[in-house]
């Protein structure tokens, strides 16, 4: 244990978490929905460029008036498809919005975060709607003591307005907050912004490229490259 980590966050009573990326494996999710369909169109891109492309198209869209999550992955894939030179018919717009079900966790969140939660409260603060986390939280075995979405704050991050309404229904200082991301542009920069400690969850350590994340530069208090090591470090068995 890194007896210097947990005794710099003994304040901490509430953990908050980003949830795809850092939990889900929202890349090998996205990048298997996305590839049978790029492949009948004849388009061969690696994963990275892909998640890439998507991501971009993500972020306008998430940046602009409130979609729903499903909306959002029809109208990213659609503009995928633009940008590739093909059309995605309806069937496949429809099946690619329904995916996030289908994403898988990470192996060791499930598994963490029972150890987390014998010492913290935990929450999500994620970029999704309420039925589409409910469908990935059986995959992660917990029940958390908040759920903030997307759907409820009628935004996406990294807006502001989705960690306000966390410290609304948490309701406890920030001091006593730990925010834990993979992200740096959706979660880490705006957890600084409003003075929150944050715990980088670097799952592309020493892999190249940023995957289906946007460019961003943060400096979060302690980078781990998965979950368990996190948990280990700040003292929980």
């Amino acid at each position: 244990m890194d007896r210097n980590l947990a005794d710099r966050f003994i304040d901490k009573t509430v953990l908050t978490f980003d949830v795809y990326g850092t939990l889900i494996d929202w890349e090998a999710g996205l990048f298997s929905a996305l590839s049978p369909i790029l492949l009948a169109y004849g388009c061969s891109l690696s994963a990275d460029a892909a998640l890439e492309l998507y991501v971009r198209h993500e972020a306008d869209l998430e940046a602009g008036p409130y979609l729903t999550y499903r909306e959002v992955l029809a109208e990213t894939l659609r503009r995928i498809g633009a940008d590739l030179g093909f059309e995605p018919n309806p069937a496949e717009l429809e099946a690619f919005s329904h995916t996030v079900g289908d994403w898988p966790a990470f192996a060791d969140s499930a598994a963490t975060l029972q150890r987390l939660k014998q010492r913290f409260r935990l929450a999500v603060i994620t970029n999704c709607d309420d039925e589409l986390f409910a469908v990935s939280n059986r995959k992660l075995g917990v029940d958390f003591d908040y759920v903030i979405t997307a759907q409820q704050a009628r935004s996406y991050k990294p807006s502001l307005n989705n960690f306000h309404v966390a410290f609304g229904r948490i309701g406890v200082p920030r001091h006593e907050i730990l925010h834990v991301a993979q992200s740096l542009f959706y979660d880490l920069v705006p957890a600084s912004i409003l003075g929150l400690e944050s715990i980088w969850i670097n799952r592309r350590d020493r892999r190249p490229g940023l995957g289906a994340t946007s460019n961003a530069k943060a400096t979060p208090d302690a980078q781990f490259p998965d979950m368990a090591s996190f948990a280990t470090a700040i003292g929980c068995k």
